[in-house]
């Protein structure tokens, strides 16, 4: 359904460092990176799509985010959720929600929720029951 995502960026060479870390985290690997572009996306190892995009803005006007506008990224299990929330955090990410269980969205949503450093909403999730 859906074939790529684009998180815009003011600072390229901070961004690359900050979503590579985060998708390493999730086991993605990265696709293409072309610096001199301002631009690299990521996907999953196992599937050409969707791709996950961090760049400047095409029309060369500063990159800003939307209000209400969301990218979650899936996590394998609820440990990867954490780790990745707190990896982020380390790099300069906003907490928008810790991790934990919201059972009003489904009875195994585990999630957290964080702005990037150029405030970009991402959730990082796991649907999956809590491994015993």
């Amino acid at each position: 359904m859906i074939s790529h995502v684009f998180i815009g960026t003011n600072d390229f060479p901070r961004a690359l460092n900050f979503y590579s870390a985060i998708m390493a985290e999730l086991g993605l690997k990265l696709k293409f990176s072309e610096p001199e572009e301002s631009w690299a996306g990521w996907v999953s190892p196992s599937a050409p799509r969707p791709l996950f995009l961090v760049g400047k803005p095409y029309d060369g006007q500063p990159a800003s985010f939307g209000n209400g506008n969301m990218t979650a990224l899936l996590a394998a299990t609820r440990a990867t959720v954490d780790r990745v929330h707190q990896l982020a955090m380390s790099m300069g990410a906003l907490c928008e929600g810790p991790p934990s269980l919201r059972p009003h969205y489904h009875a195994n949503f585990y999630g957290a929720y964080f702005r990037d450093p150029d405030g970009n909403k991402i959730c990082v999730c796991c649907h999956e029951p809590e491994l015993p």
